[in-house]
C-alpha cells in the first residue's frame, strides 16, 4: 500500500509540474483584446521567421507546383517558430483571391499548426501594390458595413485607388501602381484583405512601405482611421481579439500624436559589404538608413510607454543592380544583389556563421532589435531552388533546402 501511495503521489506531482510548465509557457505568449505587453511582443519577435507565401498554394507563373508544405510544417515544429512572417499575401494577381483553393490551402495549413501550437501567429501583408486585376474582386457586404456605407453590388475599382495627381501611378509597371491610402477605395481594399485574413486565423499584418502608400497622408489621418477599423474588426473576429501591426519605417516610426499606430517597427537588415574581402559583409550602426538604435519612443497601441519601440530586421528581397558581384557601399544592394540573394549564394558554413553573427550583433548593439530568421524568401540570383531560399534541411522531403534549420534552432535555444 505504501508503494502504491508513493507512486500515486509521484504521478500527481508530475501532473502538477506539467501543468505549471504549460501555464508558464502560455504566459510567455499571452495577449487578448486589450493588447499585448512589451515582454510578450518581444517573446514573439525573438521567435520570428520570414516565411513568404507559406499559406499560398504555390504555383507562380512559369514555375512548377511547390510540393514541400509537409516538410515546412515539420520544420516549423522543429525550430519552435512562434511568428510566421509574410505567410499570406498577393503581390499583384489579385484575381487569385477568387479561387477557393487559395483560401482552402491557407485554412488547412493554419489549422494544422494551430492544432500543434495554438499560440503561433500567422502574419498577412497589405502591400504597396495594386493592379488592374483587382477589378475582378467583388466587395463583400461586411466591408461596406465596416465603413458605414450603403451596401453595393460591385467589384473593387483599380482607378479609384490611384493618387489623383498621378503620383506613383504605373510605378511598378503599366497597370500596376502604389495605392493611395487617402482614397476611400484603397481603405476598403486593405480592410477587405485584413478582414479576410483575420477570418482565416491571421493575427498580424505587415503594412509594407507605409510612406509610399501614405504619399497623400502626411499627418497619417487616413492611416489612423483605417487601422482603427481593422483593430475594431479584430476585436470581434480575431482569435485573441487583437492584431499585431508593423511596417517598414524609414523614419523610425509610425507615430501620430505620441501614439504609435503600429505595434512594432520593421526594416531591412541593411547589410554592408567589406570591399577588401570579396563577398564578405557586416552590419554597422548608421550605415545608410539602417534602423539600429533609431526606433523611436512612443506610447504603444496597447498603452505601454517605451523609449524605443521594439523592431524586427529582415533579409529583404528587391532584385539586383547592373553590376552583380561588385561592392558599392553607397547602395543598398549587397555585392550587387538584394540581401537574401547575397546570403543564399554563400556556402552553408558561411550562412550558418553569418546568422549567428547577425543575431548576436543585434542583441549587443540594440536590445530592442530582433532578427527575423530567413526561412522562405524569393531569390533574384541564379539558383536551382525554384526561385526561393528555404531554410529547410536539405533532404528527400525538401531537396531545395539550404539547411539553416538546425542553426536557427540552436541559436534560439541559446546553444
Amino acid at each position: 500500500m505504501k508503494n502504491r501511495n508513493l507512486l500515486l503521489l509521484i504521478i500527481f506531482a508530475t501532473v502538477l509540474l506539467s501543468c505549471g510548465s504549460q501555464t508558464e509557457r502560455e504566459e510567455l505568449y499571452y495577449f487578448d483584446g486589450n493588447g499585448i505587453s512589451e515582454e510578450v511582443l518581444s517573446n514573439y519577435l525573438d521567435r520570428s521567421v520570414t516565411m513568404a507565401f507559406y499559406l499560398v498554394p504555390e504555383k507562380p507563373e512559369g514555375r512548377r507546383q511547390y510540393p514541400y508544405h509537409e516538410d515546412d510544417v515539420r520544420m516549423i515544429k522543429n525550430i519552435g517558430a512562434k511568428f510566421i512572417g509574410r505567410s499570406i499575401y498577393r503581390w499583384g494577381g489579385e484575381s487569385r483571391l477568387n479561387e477557393p483553393d487559395f483560401w482552402k490551402t491557407a485554412q488547412a495549413l493554419i489549422d494544422t499548426l494551430h492544432n500543434f501550437d495554438p499560440e503561433i501567429i500567422f502574419q498577412g501583408c497589405l502591400f504597396e501594390i495594386v493592379t488592374q486585376d483587382v477589378n475582378s474582386v467583388k466587395i463583400p457586404d461586411w466591408v461596406f458595413e465596416g465603413f458605414d456605407l450603403p451596401v453595393e453590388e460591385r467589384n473593387f475599382s483599380y482607378d479609384k485607388m490611384l493618387n489623383k495627381r498621378g503620383v506613383m501611378v504605373d510605378h511598378w509597371r503599366k497597370g500596376s501602381s502604389v495605392p493611395d491610402i487617402s482614397r476611400k477605395e484603397t481603405q476598403l481594399w486593405f480592410y477587405y484583405l485584413a478582414g479576410a485574413y483575420i477570418n482565416l486565423g491571421c493575427e498580424a499584418f505587415h503594412l509594407g512601405q507605409v510612406e509610399l502608400i501614405g504619399m497623400n497622408d502626411q499627418k497619417r489621418v487616413a492611416w489612423q482611421s483605417l487601422l482603427m477599423k481593422i483593430r475594431a474588426y479584430a476585436k470581434g473576429h480575431a482569435r485573441r481579439n487583437w492584431v499585431i501591426l508593423d511596417a517598414h519605417v524609414p523614419k523610425g516610426d509610425m507615430i501620430k500624436d505620441g501614439v504609435s499606430l503600429i505595434d512594432f517597427n520593421s526594416f531591412p537588415l541593411r547589410i554592408k559589404e567589406i570591399p577588401e574581402k570579396p563577398y564578405e559583409c557586416k552590419l554597422e550602426e548608421n550605415y545608410l538608413d539602417a534602423l539600429y538604435n533609431k526606433s523611436k519612443g512612443c506610447i504603444s497601441p496597447s498603452g505601454w510607454s517605451c523609449d524605443s519601440l521594439p523592431y524586427l530586421v529582415e533579409f529583404d528581397n528587391y532584385g539586383r543592380n547592373g553590376e552583380p558581384n561588385v561592392a558599392d557601399t553607397t547602395s543598398h544592394f549587397v555585392w550587387g544583389w538584394d540581401e537574401i540573394s547575397w546570403f543564399a549564394q554563400q556556402d552553408e558554413p558561411s550562412r550558418n556563421a553569418w546568422l549567428e553573427y547577425a543575431y548576436n550583433w543585434i542583441k549587443d548593439i540594440d536590445p530592442n532589435g530582433h532578427l527575423q530568421m530567413p526561412v522562405s524568401r524569393m531569390l533574384s540570383c541564379p539558383n536551382e531552388t525554384a526561385g526561393s531560399y528555404r531554410a529547410n534541411t536539405k533532404s528527400e522531403a525538401c531537396p531545395i533546402g539550404y539547411s539553416q534549420e538546425e542553426t536557427i534552432k540552436r541559436i534560439w535555444n541559446g546553444n
